[in-house]
């Protein structure tokens, strides 16, 4: 009876003009695009300059911070009214105002006076960007203290010079960073959304009653249901890993089987909910709703774009619940970290007892008389 119902379920899910395109075409466009657009890298900062000193110094400072790759020289201000009036007008992130004397006081006393004002409106960019610009600023001042310790044939200031080295993501890739985890994210909406229209289309097409009828039971109807998206978690799966590999270069570290385990496990949770959310409901509209709320809450409460430790600690206790969560976790740190089965058992325990709760409650929450 089970190989019936998955005929069945394969031919009407071949048939269909549309979903056999979004398998193939949905991880190829989000993969190709969304990592450079879901960037959190702050780039290009449009910087605007006030030199009130004209000097060798000034000049060699603005110019230091243009070739760092994070600024780029939006406008050069002969006032701070001037200046304010650029950021106002969205031509200006960021103003570096350069005091008179600038050069003339570095070299009498040592020290000199500079304004970094940031536009805060997006409080992160201008957060980043005073960062970037106040590191740029130390580390001139570095460079010419040892120039002057030089010249003067004195004694260098002892300065600490860190060398930093990024462990799994050497190159600070944020693309990197995002991919395994934009993975997650298309298995979830695949494996989430496709199973929860299914039932409830049939519901309003008239041919689940035909199903009704027949001695099939609850179990063999839902796992017939369940058995083509976990296939197509696979396609997808297989599509995604290509994809990264030959336009990104990244390769998983870690074991290819232990990746498609848990991607099992994970696509048995969101198709299993998709599932609940498909039998509970009445309308495709309805479905779709839900299922986007849950999605919407997965995502957004799963590290994938923000840390789960710079959540409040309720938001962290709520996490807990999230199988998303815990799949983004695998995924990189089987692509970036190359961890093993047992470093990563305590994600399958949860990941299987999700994957068991949502299919019995799929099971039970079926009304075969309905």
């Amino acid at each position: 009876m089970l190989r019936f119902l998955l005929e069945k379920e394969f031919k009407q899910l071949l048939r269909n003009a549309f979903i056999p395109r979004l398998i193939l075409f949905m991880p190829v466009m989000i993969l190709l695009v969304l990592p450079w657009a879901a960037n959190q890298e702050i780039r290009d900062l449009r910087l605007s300059v006030v030199d009130n000193d004209h000097s060798t110094f000034s000049g060699r400072l603005i110019r230091k911070a243009v070739a760092s790759g994070y600024f780029r020289l939006a406008d050069v201000s002969a006032s701070d009214e001037e200046a304010l009036q650029a950021v106002e007008s969205g031509k200006a992130d960021i103003i570096l105002n350069i005091e008179p004397g600038f050069e003339t006081n570095l070299v009498r006393e040592g020290a000199a006076k500079v304004m970094v004002s940031a536009n805060a409106v997006n409080s992160m960019k201008g957060g980043l960007g005073s960062y970037y610009l106040s590191s740029i600023l130390n580390d001139y001042a570095v460079e010419l203290r040892k120039e002057a310790g030089l010249q003067a044939g004195g004694k260098i200031a002892p300065v600490i010079t860190l060398a930093s080295q990024g462990r799994f993501n050497p190159h600070l890739d944020y693309k990197v960073f995002m991919i395994p985890a934009l993975v997650v994210m298309l298995l979830t909406i695949l494996g989430g959304f496709l199973p929860a229209l299914n039932i409830v289309g049939e519901k309003e097409t008239g041919t689940i009653e035909q199903i009704n009828v027949t001695p099939v039971n609850k179990f063999v109807f839902i796992l017939a249901k369940l058995i083509p998206y976990w296939v197509t978690g696979f396609v997808v799966l297989t599509i995604c890993i290509l994809i990264a590999a030959g336009g990104y270069g990244l390769v998983p570290k870690g074991n290819l089987a232990v990746l498609y385990l848990f991607a099992a496990i994970y696509v048995l949770s969101v198709s299993g909910l998709g599932l609940v959310i498909s039998n509970h409901s009445n309308t495709l509209q309805q479905a779709m709703f839900v299922m986007w709320f849950f999605t919407l809450i997965f995502v957004l409460m799963s590290g994938l774009f923000t840390p789960i430790t710079s959540m409040p600690d309720w938001a962290q206790a709520i996490t807990a619940i999230n199988p998303l969560r815990y799949f983004v976790e695998v995924m990189r740190m089987i692509y970036l970290k190359g961890s093993s089965l047992s470093d990563l058992l305590p994600h399958l325990l949860v990941l299987a007892a999700f994957a068991l709760f949502c299919s019995l409650w799929a099971v039970l929450s079926y009304r075969k008389n309905s």
